[in-house]
C-alpha cells in the first residue's frame, strides 16, 4: 500500500498541474477575446467619423460638392494669355478673377501680375486675358476708351475695353454699344441702367468704375 501510495503522488500531482494551466489558459483566451472587441468597436467609430478638409470644417463628400455648386448658377469663362493651362472654365455666378487664374492652373512665369485685378467679379462669356510682361493691358490699347483715373468711357470704349469691367462679357459689351449707337450717347453713368442685362447688382459693381 505504501509503494503504491507512493506511486499515486507524482501522477496526481501532474493532474492538479493540467488542471491549473488549463483554467490559466481560458483566462488568457478570455482576456484576449474581450480586447480585440474593445479594439474592434474602437476602430469601427472612427471609421465613421467625417473627414476634415482643408478649411477646418467637416467634409461633406461628393453629394455635399454637387449640393453646393447646385446653389449658384454656372458660368463660363475664356481664360488665356499667360496661365499655365488657358481654355474655357465652369465658374460660379459671384468668382472673381482669382478663381478663374486658379482654374487656368495659376498664373505663368512670363505673367505681368500687377496687371490683374485678381479683386474683381467675372461675367458670363467673358475672355480673361493675363498679359506677359511688357504687354500693354486690354484697357489701355489702340481703340481707347479709357479715362482718367482709369475709369472706362461708355461713350468711347470699345468691346474689349468694355470687357474688362466686372460681369460684363462679349454680349452685354454689344449691347451698351447698341445702345449708345441707337440713342446717341450716354448722358449719365445711371443710363446705363437702361441697357439690357444691367440690373442694380451689376450696376453697383460698374457704377465707380465708368464716366461718359
Amino acid at each position: 500500500m505504501t509503494q503504491s501510495g507512493r506511486l499515486l503522488s507524482p501522477v496526481k500531482s501532474r493532474m492538479r498541474l493540467g488542471i491549473g494551466a488549463a483554467v490559466v489558459l481560458v483566462l488568457v483566451g478570455l482576456g484576449i477575446a474581450v480586447l480585440v472587441s474593445t479594439l474592434g468597436s474602437h476602430g469601427t467609430t472612427k471609421s465613421l467619423v467625417a473627414s476634415v478638409g482643408p478649411s477646418g470644417s467637416p467634409s461633406t463628400g461628393t453629394a455635399g460638392s454637387k449640393a453646393g455648386k447646385a446653389s449658384s448658377a454656372a458660368i463660363f469663362v475664356h481664360v488665356v494669355g499667360a496661365v499655365e493651362r488657358p481654355g474655357l472654365f465652369s465658374l460660379r455666378d459671384g468668382d472673381r478673377v482669382v478663381d478663374a487664374i486658379a482654374a487656368a492652373g495659376g498664373f505663368a512665369d512670363t505673367a505681368d501680375q500687377a496687371q490683374v485685378n485678381l479683386a474683381r467679379f467675372v461675367s458670363d462669356g467673358e475672355q480673361l486675358v493675363v498679359p506677359v510682361i511688357g504687354a500693354t493691358p486690354p484697357a489701355a490699347g489702340a481703340a481707347g476708351g479709357g479715362a482718367a483715373g482709369g475709369k472706362v468711357n461708355l461713350n468711347t470704349a470699345d468691346l474689349t475695353t468694355l470687357e474688362t469691367l466686372p460681369r460684363v462679357g462679349p454680349a452685354m459689351a454689344q449691347r451698351i454699344i447698341d445702345w449708345r449707337t441707337s440713342k446717341g450717347r450716354f448722358t449719365s453713368v445711371e443710363d446705363l441702367m437702361s441697357v439690357t442685362g444691367v440690373g442694380d447688382k451689376t450696376f453697383e459693381q460698374l457704377k465707380a468704375l465708368v464716366t461718359v
